[in-house]
């Protein structure tokens, strides 16, 4: 702490109204600096002198004014509202004639007839809106899966990559969509794109051609990082189909000893 910043609570010390753990701090500088406990002291000579300068007495008529200033303010603002409530009732009174009446309760009819006609028609025309809103919806899901499909044909890994990240905005990937991402799983160069596939094949699980897809896939991977990570997914969809390809898959020569392990463990979590 500095002097600058002790010197600031000096006042909330002499008051008691400083944390311990900060109280320690500001006690530690002072003990080390002369200039702020010399300021501490004159800090505290004015604080003792301040507590013995006298408080003045109110005098005995000084309740007496004040009740009677409140006294006319009350009364001043309760005129205020009075004649405010009759400028607007004379207001109304000049505008409120037989004429306007009759006018303002057209204007109310015609309000009225018009959302009537509104709801009407809105509702005769809501099952046309809802097949175009239908139609729109199935292009764009079209058009997404036709983008996906052309950019997992991109030399580029980043744009292959993208085209993965697609399959989150497709609600229920078709069967060209499933192949060329099953195709992407076994034969893309890339072994990023091919975990960030195995990703998105997850959730469509459900298919039963995506999980037979999985299963065949387990011998098709030589990526360590694949290989442990279709394991992952084997037990998190007990697919107990797995057991036999993840089996073979420990018969290879060469197979990484982290990946043997977590193998052996996934066949113990499915048998």
């Amino acid at each position: 702490m500095n002097c600058e910043s002790a010197k600031e609570h000096l006042i909330d010390l002499l008051a008691h109204q400083v944390p311990e753990t900060e109280r320690a701090t500001i006690e530690a500088h002072l003990a080390q600096c002369p200039d702020c406990r010399a300021e501490l002291e004159a800090t505290r000579q004015l604080w003792g002198a301040m507590g013995n300068v006298p408080v003045p007495e109110p005098g005995e008529k000084v309740r007496t004014r004040f009740y009677a200033m409140l006294e006319t303010y009350q009364h001043a603002e309760a005129q205020k509202r009075q004649r405010s409530w009759k400028s607007i009732r004379r207001r109304i009174n000049r505008f409120l004639t037989p004429q306007l009446a009759t006018r303002v309760a057209y204007s109310l009819a015609l309000v009225l007839v018009g959302v009537a006609g509104g709801y009407w028609l809105s509702a005769k025309k809501a099952p046309a809106y809802e097949q175009q809103i239908s139609e729109l919806d199935a292009q764009v899901k079209e058009m997404r899966q036709t983008v996906l499909l052309s950019l997992l044909e991109n030399q580029s890994a980043t744009e292959r990559l993208r085209a993965v990240e697609y399959t989150k905005d497709i609600e229920h990937a078709d069967e060209k969509v499933v192949e060329a991402l099953l195709s992407t799983l076994n034969n893309d160069s890339n072994e990023n794109v091919r975990l960030v596939t195995l990703e998105a094949l997850v959730p469509l699980a459900g298919d039963p051609k995506v999980r037979e897809g999985l299963v065949q896939s387990i011998v098709k991977q030589e990526s360590p990082l694949v290989q442990s990570a279709l394991a992952d997914v084997m037990v998190k969809l007990q697919e107990k189909r797995s057991v036999k390809p993840l089996r073979q898959l420990l018969r290879q020569e060469n197979l990484n000893d982290f990946v043997k392990v977590k193998i052996e463990q996934s066949i113990k979590d499915l048998t």
